[in-house]
């Protein structure tokens, strides 16, 4: 039977780790590659989200739940090069490759694929990082 995860958790490094997807998402969503991902993904770039709030709020829920499994999995002798690591590993093989089952049969393009990946793998690689670097 497998270990249980580690549940000695530091709280303000899984928040630290949540709110750095956020502050990663305004950079790579905006002004690094908003043209071609609206152009990629069909969405109007001047178009208003329907629901804004909603759609931070979920993100943030998301990153929150994702920063935090990721810290009860991350070992708790981790440095931060095993944080990269893990977190490339984790976003290159886990999001990245499944992402592309799903693109793949919805007819996504390679660079849809190329910029959502890349956000992912960076997310989580800073998760590693950031919670490996304050234990």
């Amino acid at each position: 039977m497998p270990a249980l995860p580690q549940l000695d958790l530091n709280w303000f490094a899984v928040l630290a780790a949540a709110l750095s997807a956020f502050a990663l998402g305004g950079l790579w969503y905006g002004p690094l590659f908003k043209k071609a991902w609206c152009r990629e993904a069909g969405v109007d770039p001047d178009a208003a989200p329907a629901h804004p709030a909603r759609i931070f709020a979920t993100a943030f829920v998301c990153s929150l739940l994702a920063a935090l499994v990721f810290a009860s999995m991350l070992p708790p002798a981790a440095s931060v090069a095993d944080g990269f690591g893990i977190g490339f590993v984790v976003g290159l093989f886990f999001v990245s490759m499944s992402f592309g089952i799903n693109y793949a049969f919805a007819g996504r393009s390679l660079k849809l694929w190329m910029i959502d990946s890349g956000y992912h793998i960076v997310q989580f690689i800073a998760y590693g990082v950031i919670l490996a670097a304050w234990r």
